[in-house]
């Protein structure tokens, strides 16, 4: 698609103009029935010069909105607003990394990945031990506890974590919900193992 001189004119290859009373060529794209998704590229309809002149005059994209959306919208700052996973207070918790103790985002991105690696080395390790089923490895992997651990370890450990996890002791805080019900399942699995003394 070559554009002209005309700014968002062009070459109509064949197409014509969406409108239908119209046979000059479509050389001027709008908007179609659904915009950008994470499927692809939305529609695009395509209009004459004329067409594309009444469309535009015609076309309101706060349609819809609230004074305060509108303004928040046409506001220097529109979009910044949102705050990213790896700024909030809780980044970190679960493995990820945080950002500001990294002076460069790569090294955070290195460290994310090793860690990873170093997790699945150790779980590939203690379910190579024979002890321990390749479920009761990665339980103990979500406890950070080792091949080593005994009942007395393994109660601690889990006190622990639902003291650190549990909505009640962070002040109503329900976000890591997610992460203590991880936890009571690795506990659960553990208590009754063969392969813990």
């Amino acid at each position: 698609m070559r554009q002209t001189r005309f700014h968002g004119r062009h070459e109509a290859d064949g197409r014509l103009c969406s409108h239908p009373a119209c046979d000059e060529p479509g050389e001027f794209r709008a908007p179609g029935a659904y915009g950008n998704s994470f499927d692809g590229p939305g529609e695009w309809r395509w209009f004459c010069l004329d067409h594309i002149r009444e469309f535009n005059a015609g076309y309101d994209w706060f349609d819809g909105m609230s004074a305060d959306e509108i303004l928040r919208a046409q506001s220097p700052a529109a979009g910044w607003q949102t705050e990213s996973p790896a700024f909030r207070p809780t980044a970190g918790v679960d493995g990820m990394p945080r950002w500001a103790e990294f002076d460069d985002p790569l090294d955070a991105i290195s460290a994310r990945a090793g860690g990873i690696k170093s997790r699945a080395r150790r779980e590939a390790e203690m379910a190579m031990d024979g002890r321990f089923s390749k479920e009761e490895a990665q339980a103990l992997e979500v406890l950070g506890l080792g091949a080593k651990t005994d009942r007395k370890r393994l109660r601690q450990r889990y006190s622990e974590l639902v003291r650190r996890y549990h909505p009640d002791r962070n002040g109503g805080d329900r976000s890591h919900e997610a992460r203590l019900g991880r936890v009571v399942e690795a506990y659960q699995l553990l208590r009754k193992s063969a392969a813990i003394a």
